[in-house]
């Protein structure tokens, strides 16, 4: 294991969330796809101050570990992963992505982000389990947790209401042991 490049993939890179990070999650809250695929609150603009508060309580020192996605060749947030709720004495956390542009998608960042956060949750902080939801309806996401070694672990009943129809809410695990190093 390269200790120098814990959070460096080939392209991408994990780094710290930065202050300025909450003009391009403005940008981004005012898509409402992006919202439909990270958020099961409304979907609708977030002001710069609900936002700064969002990226200030990131900033504080907690334990969960938030990450901006960054390509190697620029500094503009691409996507944004952390790793929350964290219970230390069972080894278990949630873990989440969003890739922020549509023209980001697709392109393999979410992937390699994953990659790097699996295995600083594994490698680093010595977790044993790591767990997502995802809406039954984001199929890309659901295909690149299920490539990862995501096991789903069960079903959250229409526990989404969009456009007049309901959607379940999948749960997705991931043992230490089931994660190819």
């Amino acid at each position: 294991m390269d200790l120098d490049n814990l959070l460096h993939g080939a392209r991408i890179r994990l780094t710290a969330p930065q202050p300025d990070d909450v003009h391009t999650w403005q940008r981004w809250y005012e898509n409402s796809e992006f919202v439909r695929l990270f958020d099961a609150r409304a979907a609708y603009p977030r002001s710069i101050t609900r936002l700064q508060a969002l990226v200030d309580d990131l900033l504080k020192p907690t334990d969960s570990y938030p990450f901006a996605i960054r390509r190697h060749d620029d500094e503009a947030m691409i996507g944004f992963c952390d790793i929350d709720a964290i219970q230390w004495t069972n080894g278990t956390a949630w873990v989440s992505i969003a890739i922020g542009d549509p023209i980001n998608r697709g392109l393999g960042y979410g992937t390699e982000a994953m990659r790097l956060l699996i295995a600083f949750a594994f490698r680093e902080l010595n977790l044993h389990r790591l767990q997502l939801t995802v809406f039954s309806y984001n199929e890309a996401a659901i295909r690149l947790y299920e490539k990862l070694g995501f096991v789903r672990e069960g079903v959250y009943r229409e526990a989404l209401h969009r456009d007049g129809q309901r959607h379940d809410m999948l749960l997705y695990g991931l043992l230490r042991r089931e994660w190819a190093f």
